[in-house]
């Protein structure tokens, strides 16, 4: 009995051919690898990029191609909550299979990352897209860290992103460690120089009284000298 290829050869040979080029030739700012047991199924990694509300986050998502492939186009998902797309849901993007009208076979794996990301970084909204704060997207990237790193696929698909996930997390940790320790530095010195000041007032008052009750007996001596100095007179 022939045994049947799952993947068929036109697909697979099209994306040995875009992974090849992907690697020799990165998207910025994206990262991708195919699933070893099943090559029409990839795996994405966008980096925020500078001066943008994703800054600073890793937003992990997913390309599944049809067998037809490139006379079709892929279905593209987000996996890590970021502000921008809906998490686990067909992206209506041109370059995606809510729209195989305005698909074009020419276009590779690098083409749809370079695609899904001038996307991300926009404003337009389109279907499984949401609408958030920067401020709320700033927030998301800084949760996206340890969000990834609970993910099996993410984990073992990028390696070295998950090493460079882990050596900022640490460092956010130590930051935030160092920060804690100045404010309870500051706090615990505000203290001591507010009692220091309560316990001053008490000594003030008693060295104030002890100077008045000096002079007054100083005074009283005087008066007592003057008086006995006329008697003798």
């Amino acid at each position: 009995m022939v045994k049947m290829n799952k993947k068929p050869n036109s697909a697979t040979a099209r994306l040995k051919q875009d992974y090849l080029r992907l690697k020799k030739d990165p998207v910025p700012y994206v990262l991708a690898e195919p699933v070893p047991s099943n090559i029409l199924e990839w795996h994405y990694v966008v980096k925020g990029p500078e001066s943008t509300p994703y800054e600073g986050g890793f937003y992990h998502g997913k390309l599944v191609f049809p067998g037809q492939f490139p006379f079709q186009p892929p279905s593209i998902y987000m996996i890590t909550p970021n502000g921008r797309f809906q998490v686990n849901t067909r992206l209506c993007l041109s370059i995606s299979d809510f729209h195989p009208d305005t698909w074009n076979p020419a276009w590779s794996v690098s083409t749809i990352l370079t695609g899904l990301l001038s996307f991300m970084i926009e404003k337009s909204p389109t279907l499984g897209s949401i609408s958030t704060t920067d401020y709320e997207k700033r927030q998301l990237a800084a949760q996206s860290l340890e969000y990834n790193l609970k993910d099996k696929m993410f984990c073992e698909l990028f390696p070295e992103t998950v090493l460079a996930i882990k050596a900022e997390v640490e460092h956010r940790r130590e930051l935030e460690k160092q920060a804690r320790h100045q404010t309870t530095t500051s706090e615990v010195s505000s203290l001591i120089r507010d009692q220091f000041q309560r316990d001053q007032s008490p000594l003030h008052s008693a060295l104030t009284n002890l100077v008045v009750i000096i002079g007054f007996a100083a005074f009283a001596y005087t008066v007592k000298y003057v008086l006995r100095s006329i008697a003798m007179e």
